[in-house]
């Protein structure tokens, strides 16, 4: 059954019963630096439920870990309900010790206080410059100018999706609504980041030994709100999921951040049955061995499933096209692997490859440097069975550049015209298993270079 999506406006005020505003704060101060340093950029943003949500996020695993990101690992974990985001952009809080941890529980705290909130019913996120803390007198200032501008209109919405951006380019928003349990429902998110990207994101934080990770080193945020009726724990199952095959599949420089952060609020308000606790446990049987007194609830599942899944890809993919620089995108597809494992390391080492990046800038359909970005993978692969060719996205006819490992017929005319595009798609056969792997990628260009190459007559952008 296929989920009738229809994409609407207002992104995160879209769903019933949210609110949400953007201020400037003057957050960086001293105006120096790369990212947010654009005059009054709107820096601080708060996002509000009129009525208690339940909540579901994802963190970065990187082991350097920022404070904010802390904290909301500890309140999502206790179950509870919330009602309010705070996020800033221009300073990080990461690496930023004991004071840092103060600081973000304070911003939580001041929040609750300045929308008269129960304790414990705020998250906090932040992004920006690593190793300095806090400003906290123009963080209170905003937070309460914020207060007062709250809104439901679709301005409200771009005002908060501008405050969180660093280095983008364009502010990332979504919305669509859907038909579940015969009531309408809505998801809306915003995100941002262009650079310090490639997500490997959990629950807890913690690093799963089957989770890919890239580096340790901008970053992405994502803040989804939706009117749907969802228990947090099938709410985190969706995300756990949805995350999975979106921003944990993208990369843009092959750096994790430490702030990388993804939260859900569903306040319940579009009245649909609720999707509870016990679709948990029919998650993973097959549908033949589910009662039909639960099919219903499974499907419903099915279908916030699906469209969470279509909101975080669209964004995930939003975030890979404005990336720091980006001149094309990649989707590596990888098929024909013995394991998930080995087809995720092959799609990785290509899509994280300089050599290969490099080409995909400069128009050449370089296979020489794919197929070597295979073999020093991590995957089992046998040079004599791999196949290398290319498409237009979502193309059924591929061009292959390589069979069996060695080169084809197609011309260099051919080859070029196929990687050509702004976007096209890479596909890997490994011709080994049923296994595969897909990761959405994007070029290296010189101007990725200039713009993250630092300046050394500038001792104020040290540290990040």
């Amino acid at each position: 059954m296929k989920t009738q999506i229809k994409e609407i406006s207002g992104s995160i005020v879209a769903p019933k019963g949210f609110l949400a505003s953007g201020v400037f704060c003057d957050i960086k101060r001293l105006g120096t630096g790369k990212g947010s340093n654009r005059g009054q950029k709107r820096d601080l943003a708060l996002i509000v439920s009129e009525m208690p949500a339940t909540v579901a996020g994802m963190f970065t695993t990187n082991q350097v870990c920022a404070a904010p990101v802390k904290v909301c690992v500890e309140r999502v974990k206790t179950g509870g309900h919330v009602q309010t985001l705070v996020v800033n952009s221009g300073n990080a809080n990461a690496c930023t010790g004991k004071q840092g941890m103060a600081d973000a529980r304070e911003m939580v705290s001041f929040t609750e206080r300045a929308l008269n909130l129960p304790k414990g019913s705020a998250l906090v996120g932040s992004t920006g410059r690593i190793g300095v803390t806090m400003p906290m007198d123009n963080v209170r200032a905003g937070i309460i100018e914020a207060a007062t501008l709250l809104g439901s209109a679709v301005g409200n919405a771009d005002q908060a999706a501008e405050a969180i951006m660093t280095s983008d380019s364009r502010s990332k928003q979504i919305a669509i609504e859907f038909k579940l349990g015969g009531k309408a429902v809505r998801i809306g998110g915003i995100c941002k980041g262009a650079g310090m990207i490639q997500p490997g994101m959990s629950p807890t934080g913690e690093r799963p030994a089957t989770l890919p990770h890239g580096g340790l080193h901008a970053t992405m945020l994502c803040f989804i709100t939706t009117d749907a009726a969802i228990d947090a724990k099938v709410l985190q199952a969706a995300l756990n999921e949805a995350v999975a095959h979106s921003f944990n599949r993208i990369t843009v420089d092959g750096d994790m951040s430490t702030n990388d952060t993804v939260l859900v609020l569903a306040n319940g308000l579009a009245g649909n049955p609720i999707v509870g606790d016990e679709v948990t446990s029919l998650i993973s049987k097959k549908k033949s061995k589910v009662r039909a007194s639960s099919r219903r609830l499974l499907r419903d599942f099915e279908v916030f499933q699906a469209a969470l899944n279509h909101v975080c890809l669209e964004l995930a993919k939003m975030i890979v096209r404005d990336g720091e620089g980006v001149h094309r995108v990649v989707t590596v597809r990888v098929n024909g692997a013995k394991t998930i494992q080995d087809a995720d390391a092959a799609a990785r080492a290509v899509a994280n490859s300089a050599l290969v990046k490099t080409s995909w800038h400069g128009g050449d359909p370089n296979w020489g440097r794919i197929i070597d970005a295979i073999g020093y993978s991590p995957a089992t692969v046998v040079e004599g069975k791999i196949d290398i060719g290319y498409s237009a996205v979502g193309g059924k006819n591929i061009l292959w550049s390589l069979k069996r490992g060695q080169p084809t017929k197609a011309t260099f005319k051919e080859l070029c015209a196929a990687v050509a595009p702004k976007e096209f798609e890479l596909h890997i056969n490994l011709n080994l298993g049923k296994a595969n792997a897909v990761m959405y990628a994007a070029d290296l260009t010189e101007a990725y270079v200039d713009y993250n190459k630092g300046d050394v007559t500038d001792p104020t952008t040290l540290g990040g």
